[in-house]
């Protein structure tokens, strides 16, 4: 699951724990490592304990056991403002009655450096996130992106060594959302930024992290590059909370080393992947991504499963056509095929065979 104590962390949680009322962990035994440079998503639903980590790692919350540790230094007991930690919020939170360029100096005062060297980084740093002109201007007479672009230009004005982001984006509208992401990540990798990032959006987490930490309950689900997660989940929750996923239910009728015999609660039988079952008669969630099953029965490769399937719906979207079919007696269970000329375009109604191979698909813990 995750990551252990490592010599060359430089962001180091060993078994953190957080309760607020003494009864209920809202963090539970927590095990994370970070190496310098690394842009880290914490990922998970409301109330799975992703940005209570984040208010410790800041210093805003205390943990109720464990350590936490910078760059090989406990920081339990140092006040957040001696952490010498970039913070980004989704709210700006930025000074209103300061210009633009005040707010950058802001941290930079307090660190009691010289007014020509602020004004120097405030320039640099308001370069960076291409706001160059607007040190005049005040918060109020900016849009929700340029504030947005201030408030990390603030968290990295000082250069610091971690940069902690919560949410930032949430408010910003899909398109500047989409371009704040890359912005983001190419600013954090150019100037080696060790960065965690806290969101409930996958495709953010996907989009931006070397790593993302899937939180639910409390605890790091999995740990993994995206590609990993997405993939190969390591249980029912990451498959489903990870992207679009088509589950089967079955019982483990086999296990044959690396693969699995499944009888699907309609009486078929396929092979699949076993992750997180270990015995015959186990109930299990056979889980199959949209886009690893094909309808053009030509395409199929050698080993295929097929299944019989009834077309429900079929959904034009621009680059992909979108089909949602009833599937050993699911009724939710979706084809993405790529919108190119000789991809076949399916009606309601229609009846088809579907296949997909047998390495694609993953007997999970129900």
């Amino acid at each position: 699951m995750a990551d252990g104590a490592s010599s060359d962390a430089f962001v180091e949680f060993e078994r953190v724990q957080k309760s607020y009322d003494g009864e209920t962990l809202v963090v539970k035994d927590l095990n994370l490592s970070m190496p310098k440079g690394e842009f880290l998503t914490m990922l998970g639903p409301s109330g799975s304990g992703k940005t209570t980590c984040l208010m410790m790692l800041a210093g805003f919350e205390t943990a109720t056991h464990g350590d936490i540790r910078l760059d090989g230094t406990s920081i339990n007991n140092i006040p957040p403002h001696k952490r010498g930690i970039g913070m980004v919020f989704q709210n700006y939170a930025l000074f209103p009655h300061m210009t633009v360029a005040e707010n950058l100096a802001f941290p930079l005062e307090v660190r009691g450096l010289g007014k020509s060297e602020r004004e120097e980084k405030v320039q640099r740093a308001l370069d960076m996130v291409q706001m160059g002109a607007f040190g005049g201007r005040r918060p109020a007479q900016l849009s929700g992106g340029q504030q947005q672009r201030i408030a990390l230009a603030r968290a990295l004005v000082f250069e610091p060594e971690l940069v902690l982001m919560d949410e930032p984006l949430g408010a910003l509208d899909k398109q500047l959302r989409e371009h704040m992401q890359f912005e983001i990540t190419r600013l954090a990798h150019e100037l080696g930024i060790t960065t965690v990032y806290v969101t409930h959006d996958q495709t953010e987490a996907l989009t931006m992290s070397d790593r993302v930490a899937v939180f639910d309950d409390g605890r790091i689900q999995q740990l993994a590059p995206p590609d990993v997660l997405y993939e190969r989940p390591e249980n029912s929750f990451v498959a489903q909370f990870i992207g679009e996923n088509n589950t089967l239910e079955g019982v483990i009728k086999e296990i044959r080393g690396e693969t699995c015999i499944v009888q699907l609660d309609d009486g078929e039988i396929i092979d699949a992947n076993p992750v997180n079952v270990t015995e015959p008669g186990e109930r299990t969630k056979v889980s199959i991504r949209p886009e690893r099953v094909e309808y053009n029965m030509d395409r199929l490769q050698e080993g295929a499963h097929t299944l019989k399937a009834e077309v429900l719906e079929f959904v034009y979207m621009g680059d992909i056509f979108r089909t949602r079919l009833r599937v050993a007696g699911n009724e939710d269970f979706v084809i993405k095929t790529r919108n190119a000329p000789d991809q076949v375009r399916l009606k309601p109604g229609q009846q088809i065979e579907i296949g997909w191979l047998p390495q694609d698909c993953r007997a999970l813990d129900a």
